[in-house]
């Protein structure tokens, strides 16, 4: 994973393979409970997401089997994958941090009032 930041549907689907290799739909529907809807995969930009994550050694096809004469893929998190969305959750988190201080500790510039 290069050093740039993680996009959120990229975010979400490492999540998602955190604790069980999935299929797409199953990817899709994880996600959505993830992110409680905010993120909405359409199987198009999922498939070329994990592309680009197996690409990347973060994602690598666990099995393959067929389901109603279709031919289901199933996908895990690497150990590369699970590194990375734990730098990613870190750099998250402190960037949360630093604005919720900010936030609190600032006189607000409209008001002039400060936080109480």
């Amino acid at each position: 994973m290069s050093s740039r930041a993680m996009t959120e549907p990229a975010f979400f689907i490492l999540t998602a393979l955190l604790d069980a290799p999935r299929h797409g739909y199953g990817i899709v529907a994880e996600v959505a409970e993830l992110s409680r809807g905010r993120v909405q995969l359409k199987i198009g930009s999922l498939y070329g997401t994990l592309d680009r994550l197996v690409g990347e050694g973060l994602v690598e096809l666990d099995r393959e089997e067929a389901w109603q004469g279709r031919l289901r893929r199933y996908y895990r998190l690497t150990e590369h994958g699970r590194e990375a969305l734990d730098a990613e959750a870190q750099r998250l988190a402190a960037n949360a941090r630093l604005a919720s201080t900010r936030l609190r500790d600032r006189r607000n510039p409209i008001t002039g009032a400060t936080p109480s």
